[in-house]
């Protein structure tokens, strides 16, 4: 079978990789072309564009760059056309997707898509474009199915991915090999997770280094989104000795005592790993005011969705001040009462989640409906 999937972020390259690797486990002759990132090739892929040329984020910033979107749109019909795929798999990024979904609804063959987009948020709209462009949802989030379902959308909750890959294991021995390796200090770590694209960087991690002169007794250590480079990072540190670690997120989480994390995907992994969290959140104040209008959601982190409760503080633009990002950051950090209770409201939160295999659950239900059709 001939598969065109595409991706275009970091969390939907790496959730594609899975799924990749799935198909290709379960379909021996399966030929994969797609719009995605370095994971994607690794697992198999044949890249037709990286997503670092094509994704942009907040409002603003899709408007200012509109003429660049379009032509990628319609660059991306065209390579599926001239693939002529047995089924296309869109994973996530629905301002792109969305409209390819609306393309693909036209043509022969089925579309897939994995990773919902967050109609339950805001656009509920989407919900009935879904129902009506999309063969079949795969969906990542507990409560998605019911709200997919709604709408008429053909939706199977097949578990979280991120359970396929994280270990959540640890030891003491493998904390001092990771220290050993990255050349870190014998003290706590503060990790910053300030998002994957440069605007967030940009206007997030010089507000999260404010805090670093606070903390002298731990060393902060940055994670740094792989479609970056350390240049981004620097220049925000002004000559303060910070690691930035790349292409090892889930380790450093399992081994920080604490963090600072955007919204995002980072925030439920950070959860899953028992890593105490504050969600921080600041971009270009046109976006999110018209965000603040149209969202239909109480929280942004995504165990705090999940759980229908704010179990893990949230510092939202103006609010993302140093003396709120201060006050509970300590929280998490010393005060005993409140990590243990938040360390309870993680394991709620994985067992409302469920089993790993959710990259071949979705595989395998890709394959299924293409042996039915």
């Amino acid at each position: 079978m001939k598969y065109y999937i595409i991706a275009g972020e970091a969390s939907g390259d790496l959730h594609a990789s899975h799924l990749i690797r799935e198909l290709k486990r379960q379909d021996a002759e399966a030929e994969i072309r797609g719009w995605g990132g370095d994971l994607m090739v690794d697992a198999g892929m044949q890249l037709d564009q990286h997503y670092r040329k094509a994704a942009f984020m907040g409002f603003y910033e899709v408007v200012a760059n509109l003429r660049t979107v379009l032509r990628n749109i319609r660059r991306c019909k065209k390579q599926i056309l001239d693939f002529q795929p047995d089924a296309l798999i869109l994973v996530d990024y629905p301002g792109f997707n969305l409209r390819i979904a609306e393309f693909a609804a036209k043509q022969p063959f089925p579309v897939f898509y994995y990773i919902a987009p967050k109609a339950w948020a805001w656009k509920q709209s989407r919900s009935k474009k879904l129902s009506k462009t999309v063969d079949k949802l795969f969906a990542i989030l507990p409560f998605e199915e019911e709200f997919f379902g709604r709408y008429g959308v053909n939706t199977e909750y097949v578990g979280n991915p991120l359970l396929d890959y994280l270990n959540l294991d640890t030891s003491e021995e493998e904390k001092q090999e990771f220290h050993k390796k990255n050349d870190l200090r014998h003290v706590p770590i503060i990790s910053l997770f300030p998002g994957s694209r440069k605007q967030e960087i940009n206007t997030i991690l010089p507000e999260m280094l404010k805090l670093n002169r606070l903390y002298k007794d731990y060393q902060f250590v940055i994670g740094g989104a792989p479609s970056q480079n350390e240049a981004i990072y620097k220049q925000h540190m002004k000559g303060e000795n910070i690691k930035v670690l790349f292409n090892q997120g889930p380790e450093l989480m399992k081994y920080s005592r604490a963090a600072l994390i955007t919204s995002g995907t980072a925030t439920l992994e950070a959860a899953l790993l028992d890593l105490p969290q504050v969600i921080c959140y600041k971009g270009n104040r046109i976006s999110v005011e018209i965000a603040r209008r149209v969202v239909n959601v109480d929280y942004i982190g995504l165990a705090n969705l999940i759980l229908d409760e704010p179990v893990i503080p949230e510092l939202i633009q103006d609010h993302m001040t140093i003396d709120k990002m201060n006050k509970e950051l300590d929280k998490m950090l010393h005060d005993q009462t409140r990590r243990e209770k938040l360390f309870n409201d993680y394991k709620r939160l994985r067992e409302l989640i469920g089993d790993p295999g959710a990259s071949a659950r979705a595989a395998r239900g890709i394959l299924k409906t293409l042996a039915s059709a």
